[in-house]
């Protein structure tokens, strides 16, 4: 069994090469792999919002902004800024929210082999120590509610946006990880309709 300081010296060499590998790659190499990376997972965003970020409830759209609100507040978000009267929601909070640890780390492992894979003819070997840095990220989730003949027609979009830069020195993504934006969206959905069912039931 390794000892603590064989860990630690372990992962200190390992934080070493990457920072060293990534030194080794020009900013416009860099550039390149953000925008190939980007190209890639804003295709998937879309067919993704479009088969999971839109859904149709029979309820008023008052009832389905009120539950909107309370979805998001349980999972985490704060609100940046709220139209009511139109059925608008903005809510952010730092990632991986609304994702737990155990979450971001299933999305990590699912997408990281495919953003090393569009990385890796732009930035070689450097494409080997991307990782997923939530620090300094913050998740920006849009909600909007409007009234259809059926009732309500409930949409979502989420988003990051970077308010430190990452330690890696690797410009940052604008698209969230494909199985992040899924989890994240299912998770949404689940507590929203919760909160519908919660609601109905008071008397």
């Amino acid at each position: 069994m390794k000892s603590w300081s064989g860990v630690h010296r372990g992962a200190w060499l390992g934080a070493a090469v990457a920072a060293l590998v990534a030194a080794c790659v020009t900013q416009e190499e860099k550039r390149d792999a953000t925008i190939a990376v980007n190209r890639a997972f804003q295709v998937e965003y879309e067919r993704t919002l479009a088969d999971r970020g839109v859904r149709s409830y029979k309820v008023k759209k008052t009832e389905a902004f009120v539950a909107l609100h309370a979805a998001l507040s349980r999972l985490g978000m704060r609100v940046e800024s709220q139209e009511p009267e139109v059925g608008y929601l903005a809510v952010y909070a730092p990632a991986p929210i609304p994702l737990n640890a155990q979450e971001w780390g299933e999305a990590a492992a699912a997408d990281l082999p495919k953003i090393r894979a569009i990385a890796r003819p732009h930035i070689g070997m450097a494409a080997e120590f991307i990782s997923f840095e939530p620090e300094g990220l913050l998740i920006v989730i849009n909600a909007t509610a409007v009234e259809i003949p059926a009732g309500s027609e409930v949409s979502l979009t989420m988003r990051m946006r970077e308010v430190a830069p990452p330690k890696s020195g690797m410009p940052r993504r604008e698209y969230p990880p494909p199985t992040g934006l899924r989890i994240g969206l299912d998770k949404i959905w689940a507590q929203f309709e919760q909160e519908l069912r919660a609601a109905r039931r008071i008397p």
